[in-house]
């Protein structure tokens, strides 16, 4: 008996130190070793590579970018969910430009288009005429109804921050949409805006948005889209200050400007995984990104191929290793990934698949979106749609607040978050159509750098530590959607 008092001592003993180092069965997701940086390393250098020029939506680049896109998903081992049994779903873009055939001539000396002098719209005009020149908008006292009126551009009020993206651009359109407001209100016939030094600095860009037009989704209106007709407003041109000694002194100005408008086909690439789970697997978490960029374009020093690696081929990529883990482990919901074109021109892709989706809308309980993931601090991120107006699913949010805990342990900036926020970021991807439907959506992001929307945007710039990082965050939150008993709500709100 004593002996058997002994080893039932020691028995229980064993037991209570058992439960006390037993582990509590954890959240993460059981693939998240597939999630691979060589694998990461190894597709943003294809993708964001100079053979891709750029991925410009509409342009075959782009087609070639989403076929290989759609080739990897398929190696992910993701079953096509586009249209027709496909990976793809095609839709058509109006692109209404300003016709190469325009011409431009000052004093009978012809401006080079694209190059010297912009229409800041597109839209059919002709201007012939002498230009009144105006050393500043304090000249516009006087009786300008009906002449041609030239002036340098001056500093919007308020000036944008220095700090926000695209500084020269905005300070740019800024200004140029203040004075022409006040110049038509003076009723002239058309306005010449001569470039200052910050528009220099930023004809690159300026100059190549202009070049390219506008662009918007055709057919039915769906939420957000602008429609893209030319534009009734009067001719409003753009010239390089290389030009301002031409226009002074009774210049003389004639100018043909035409117009042309037509569609181009755009494409997004859709896969699943389906899920284990008998009743739930028939509900999606959307994994959402963009695969294009801006493409070939005016050069920065030597480099004409904006290669958009942090934006957004950090993210296409991503997706990808996801799709790797999830084919791997499934979870009990489906995981429904899309991979949209032409966001770049405006969320085009988004807008037409959150209007038209190749599965039932009601079904897709989150969606989980990211932007910009490769660059910045390997210990900082930021999380978008968790401040309000923006966060429309409190549920959602701690999700992906439970993921970094648990698992990135990033340092979580929610300013940018802030509706007064003055980049206005939230509205600038791919989530923001789904959101406006109702579906719960979060935007994950490691937020601007110097290389945006600049040719240096390239793969060599990518921290392959962050861009693992981000992905890993980003499925452990998909994870803990598609294992959850209920569907992250909606806020009442």
């Amino acid at each position: 008996m004593k002996k058997l008092s002994i080893l039932s001592a020691a028995l229980l003993i064993s037991l209570q130190l058992s439960a006390q180092t037993k582990k509590p069965v954890s959240d993460l997701p059981p693939a998240l070793s597939a999630i691979k940086e060589a694998d990461l390393k190894k597709d943003i250098f294809e993708l964001a590579s100079d053979a891709f020029r750029g991925r410009r939506a509409g342009t075959l680049d782009e087609f070639r970018a989403a076929a290989w896109v759609a080739q990897k998903a398929m190696e992910a081992g993701l079953k096509p969910a586009g249209e027709d049994g496909t990976y793809f779903q095609f839709y058509n873009m109006k692109r209404t430009r300003v016709s190469p055939r325009s011409k431009v001539w000052v004093n009978n000396q012809p401006l080079t288009l694209f190059k010297q002098v912009w229409a800041t719209t597109p839209t059919e005009s002709h201007i012939d005429g002498t230009v009144v020149w105006l050393n500043s908008m304090a000249d516009t006292t006087g009786d300008l109804k009906g002449k041609i009126v030239a002036v340098k551009i001056q500093a919007p009020t308020p000036i944008p921050e220095r700090w926000v993206s695209l500084w020269g651009y905005r300070y740019t359109a800024s200004s140029i949409r203040q004075q022409s407001t006040a110049l038509r209100r003076k009723g002239v016939a058309a306005i010449i805006f001569v470039a200052n030094n910050v528009t220099e600095d930023a004809i690159a860009f300026i100059g190549n948005n202009y070049e390219y037009g506008q662009y918007a989704l055709d057919g039915p209106a769906v939420a957000g889209n602008r429609g893209g007709g030319a534009g009734q407003a009067i001719p409003t041109l753009m010239v390089r200050a290389s030009v301002e000694n031409q226009l002074k002194n009774n210049a003389h100005i004639k100018a043909d400007f035409a117009f042309d408008s037509f569609l181009y086909p755009s494409v997004n690439v859709v896969a699943k995984a389906t899920g284990t789970d008998a009743k739930l697997r028939n509900e999606y978490v959307l994994f959402s990104g963009h695969h294009d960029h801006d493409g070939v374009g005016n050069p920065v020093g030597q480099d004409s191929i904006w290669n958009g690696a942090d934006d957004n081929a950090s993210v296409t990529v991503g997706m990808l290793a996801i799709a790797r883990a999830w084919a791997i482990k499934p979870g009990k919901r489906s995981a429904l990934f899309v991979w949209h074109g032409a966001e770049e021109r405006g969320l085009l892709g988004s807008k037409y698949y959150s209007a038209h989706p190749t599965v039932k809308r009601e079904d897709i309980v989150a969606v989980l979106n990211g932007d910009m993931i490769g660059r910045n601090s390997v210990d900082s991120a930021a999380l978008l749609g968790t401040l309000l107006p923006h966060k429309n699913s409190t549920a959602l949010v701690d999700m992906a607040m439970k993921a970094n805990t648990e698992l990135t342990k990033f340092k979580i900036d929610f300013s940018w978050d802030d509706a007064k926020h003055p980049e206005g970021w939230y509205f600038r991807s791919d989530h923001a159509p789904y959101a406006a439907l109702g579906i719960p959506s979060i935007f994950f992001t490691s937020l601007l750098h110097p290389d945006y929307h600049t040719p240096n945007d390239g793969p060599e710039n990518i921290s392959i530590p962050k861009l693992t990082k981000m992905t890993k965050w980003m499925y452990a939150t998909g994870w803990l959607v598609a294992q959850a008993a209920e569907r992250p709500m909606l806020d009442k709100k």
